[in-house]
Order: structure tokens, then sequence, then C-alpha cells
């Protein structure tokens, strides 16, 4: 195992139905199935994986951008899909990075973006295993 900066820590009961809370009570919330119950309030964990995956990579972005001696601003949205897996008849994810990026060209804005893809924890605990899509746009 690598070197450990930090570990955090939270637990489900009841799977897509149920509850998840972290140890320190920050995320304390009903998960829904919205594929079944799309009027029931609660969170589900593509919507969670959305934001930890949107800000990892944000912040690994800044990152590059830092190192390469630019000065950006710049906006991640994570799109994660629940999708039906066509080979084995059960269920996988997907996801999609919305990448905004001041103070760059298009070019800059797309080398950035997969530049960052390479470094992110979570883009590198997915590679190989979900279809990731990255979408960058210089504003």
């Amino acid at each position: 195992m690598s070197n450990v900066i930090f570990t955090s820590k939270a637990t489900a009961k009841n799977g897509r139905d149920g509850h998840v809370k972290s140890d320190d009570g920050l995320i304390d919330l009903n998960l829904v199935n919205p594929a079944k119950d799309k009027d029931e309030k609660g969170s589900n964990p593509e919507q969670l994986f959305a934001a930890t995956y949107a800000s990892c990579f944000d912040g690994a972005l800044n990152l590059v951008a830092s190192n390469q001696d630019k000065k950006i601003d710049s906006e991640t949205t994570a799109e994660v899909s629940f999708c039906k897996d066509e080979e084995d008849g059960g269920f996988k994810i997907a996801a999609t990075l919305n990448v905004s990026i001041k103070g760059v060209s298009q070019e800059e804005a797309d080398k950035l973006v997969k530049d960052a893809h390479k470094v992110c924890p979570y883009s590198k605990a997915t590679q190989g295993n979900i279809d990731v899509t990255l979408n960058a746009k210089a504003v």
C-alpha cells in the first residue's frame, strides 16, 4: 500500500434505498434509487461520486496548470450515469467531465484537461474500468 496521507470513512446501510453517513457527520444522507422512485428526496451513489470526481479533477487541473505556469479559473462538472452493462447483463457507470477554463486558448484547455486526467486520483482509479468522456471548453 502507498504512503497514506489521510483516510476518510463513511458507512452505508441498506444500499441504494438506505442511508450513508461519514464518521464526522458532515455527510448524513438518505439514499434513494432514482430508477425506482423519482419522487422521493435523497441522494444516490452516482451523485456522490459525481461530486467527488468533479472536485478531485478540478484540483488536479489547477495543480497541472500551476506546474505549467498558467493562471486559470476553472469549473468542472461531472455527470455520472448508471448504465446497463450489455456484456454481463448487470450494471456499470460512465462519467463525463465538462471542464470550463478561463485564461487559456482552446488548444491549451484541451491539453490541460488531458494532462489532469493523467494525474487525478479519481481518473487513475477509473482508468480502464469505466468510460470517461472529457470535454474541455476555453471560456
